[in-house]
C-alpha cells in the first residue's frame, strides 16, 4: 500500500512539474542558455518617469522620451554573458544606420564603472550610455529583472515594446522604425 501512495505521489509531482514547465516557457524561446521573448510585459502601455543619472563616461544623461525624444533603451552589463554576444551586433548595426528621431541610449546596470567602460570601448558602442551601478533605472523606473533588455519608449513617455533576452538587430531594425512612425 505504501508503494502505491509513493508511486502515486511520483505522478502527481511529475505532472506538476511538466504543468509548471509548460506555462511559464510560453512565449519563449532559448537561444544560447538565454531566455528571449516578445510576449506581453506589464510595462507595455504605461508612462515611465524620466530620468537624470550619470554617464558612463561623465556628465549627465537624461531620458530622450522625457522631452518629446523617441527611445530605445538598451539595458546590459559587462558581466553579463548573454550582453557580451548581443552588444558588439547592436553596436555594429547602429554605427552603420541612424535612428533617424529615434534616440538610443545604453543603460550600463549593477556594474562596476571600469569594467563597463572597458566592455563599451572594446564593443564598439558610440551611443550614450547611463551607468546604472545602484540599479534605480533598470530596476526602479523600468522594474526589470535580469539582462540584456530592450525597451521602446515613444515620445509621450509610454513604453511600446520590451525585448527580453539579446535583441537580434533585424528585430532591433524593425522596432526602431516602427518606433520612428510612432
Amino acid at each position: 500500500m505504501m508503494f502505491v501512495s509513493l508511486g502515486a505521489g511520483t505522478l502527481v509531482a511529475l505532472a506538476l512539474i511538466t504543468a509548471v514547465s509548460l506555462l511559464t516557457s510560453a512565449g519563449s524561446t532559448p537561444t544560447g542558455g538565454a531566455t528571449t521573448t516578445t510576449a506581453p510585459n506589464a510595462l507595455v502601455g504605461q508612462s515611465v518617469a524620466g530620468f537624470h543619472v550619470a554617464g558612463l563616461n561623465g556628465g549627465t544623461i537624461r531620458a530622450p522620451y522625457a522631452t518629446g525624444h523617441p527611445t530605445v533603451l538598451i539595458f546590459f552589463a559587462s558581466w553579463c554573458g548573454p550582453c557580451q554576444a548581443e552588444m558588439p551586433k547592436v553596436a555594429t548595426y547602429l554605427r552603420a544606420h541612424h535612428g533617424g528621431a529615434v534616440e538610443v541610449i545604453g543603460v550600463d546596470t549593477n556594474d562596476q564603472r571600469a569594467s563597463a567602460q572597458r566592455f563599451v570601448r572594446r564593443v564598439g558602442a558610440r551611443f550614450p550610455i547611463v551607468f546604472d551601478a545602484t540599479t534605480s533605472v533598470s530596476n526602479g523606473i523600468f522594474q526589470l529583472l535580469a539582462l540584456p533588455d530592450t525597451v521602446f519608449v515613444n515620445a509621450k513617455g509610454v513604453v511600446t515594446r520590451v525585448y527580453i533576452g539579446a535583441i537580434p538587430t533585424t528585430t532591433l531594425a524593425h522596432d526602431i522604425a516602427i518606433l520612428a512612425r510612432s
